[in-house]
């Protein structure tokens, strides 16, 4: 049995990159060290923010041989919030429910990739241990700070299939909700992944992809290493411009894309459309084998479907021509779906302080749990795909 040792940190300011970036991330790019570092230099959390780091650490003593240093083990990205902003697993209702009983909801302790709402490991585990009973540690620290920080409850949100699975059994309750992702199925090219759609739906991706692309001069993608400060300055002002048009709020503050462009430029990827020698329009993306994430859109100016060209259709195609198997390209959005993106199930795990509401909140879940898989399977039939059959019901 290794000599396992648990503690917490406030910033990752004291946790060495490389060890961070060593533990399994599965493909997903944002607990990276760079991205939360990134996050933490940039106030985008912190204490004036509602986001209180306290990560939560698992080292093995000893591993290098007598007297080295620790070896982190296991992780996981936890904070104290004292709002609900910025999570997409809604729990407002929850919030208002424990108000109105009587109770208090805030302090809460999030697990989660702050202000990003994507799939992927919540607890960080390095991939030659065994895994048990570093996630055993991590779910005892984690609780562990619930108490010293006197949280009322504690929810680990957009966690992977399996930590879904291995929290239930540490007694948090589990709830799926959804997003819409499109899965790579092997296609030859763009064309080869339209030629799976009804008649009907083709023409319309088509007729939109041109009329994006006889709008601008150029659709580029250009990789993180490539980009210049003004690009940079592009991804800012789009976030700000795109967040105030639809009433949102700023979650990343100024200096978070120059951070996190520092920090990991190789993951990421900026769809950049061009206009008369200049910027007009731009997708930021963040790339691994494993997904295409796609993030931030804005625009200086409208054309005609260009949001479709520079959020979905290329970042399609480019998913085709790498061979990348998965592209999450945000929450929400029923829209996607006729542009090919499937419902997905996404996870997210909760713990409550006060039995009556820990049961209450147990009791909507389950009826939550069977709204959701009937919803998904009423969002299926429309998918602009034809019948497995090959049918094409809109043919002439």
């Amino acid at each position: 049995m290794p000599d396992l040792t648990s503690r917490t940190v406030t910033s990752l300011a004291s946790v060495d990159a490389a060890s961070w970036d060593a533990l399994a991330h599965e493909g997903c790019p944002f607990l990276n060290h760079g991205f939360l570092r990134a996050l933490e230099l940039s106030g985008s959390i912190g204490d004036e923010a509602g986001w209180r780091p306290v990560y939560v650490l698992v080292e093995e003593r000893g591993a290098g041989g007598a007297g080295s240093a620790p070896r982190l083990v296991g992780a996981a990205p936890t904070y104290v919030k004292r709002h609900s902003y910025g999570e997409f697993i809604f729990d407002w209702a929850w919030a208002r429910a424990a108000v109105q009983g009587g109770l208090r909801y805030y302090p809460k302790l999030v697990i989660a990739a702050p202000m990003t709402p994507a799939t992927g490991p919540r607890m960080l585990v390095a991939p030659d241990v065994a895994r048990d009973e570093i996630v055993r540690r991590l779910v005892a620290s984690v609780r562990d700070v619930a108490d010293s920080e006197r949280c009322w409850s504690i929810h680990w949100l957009f966690t992977t299939a399996r930590e879904h699975d291995e929290l239930a059994t540490h007694g948090f309750l589990r709830r799926a909700s959804y997003q819409y992702h499109w899965h790579n199925e092997g296609y030859a090219d763009f064309e080869a992944f339209l030629a799976t759609m009804t008649s009907r739906r083709r023409k319309q991706l088509r007729k939109e992809r041109a009329r994006a692309r006889a709008g601008i001069d150029a659709l580029e993608w250009l990789r993180g290493p490539d980009l210049a400060p003004d690009d940079l300055a592009d991804i800012d002002r789009y976030y700000r411009a795109t967040v105030r048009a639809y009433g949102g709020l700023d979650y990343l503050q100024p200096g978070f894309f120059e951070h996190v462009h520092k920090a990991m430029p190789e993951q990421m990827l900026w769809a950049r459309a061009r206009r008369g020698g200049r910027t007009i329009a731009g997708t930021l993306y963040f790339e691994t084998d494993a997904a295409l994430f796609g993030r931030y859109w804005g625009c200086d100016e409208t054309v005609p479907f260009l949001h479709f060209e520079a959020a979905y259709y290329a970042a399609i195609e480019r998913c085709i021509a790498r061979k990348t198997p998965r592209f999450e390209a945000g929450a929400q959005g029923e829209h996607k779906l006729l542009r090919g993106f499937a419902p997905a199930r996404t996870y997210s795990s909760h713990w409550f302080r006060h039995p009556g509401l820990a049961s209450a909140v147990d009791r909507y879940l389950g009826e939550e749990a069977i709204a959701a898989h009937e919803q998904m399977r009423e969002l299926e039939e429309y998918l602009p795909f034809r019948d497995d059959d090959g049918g094409d019901p809109d043919a002439p």
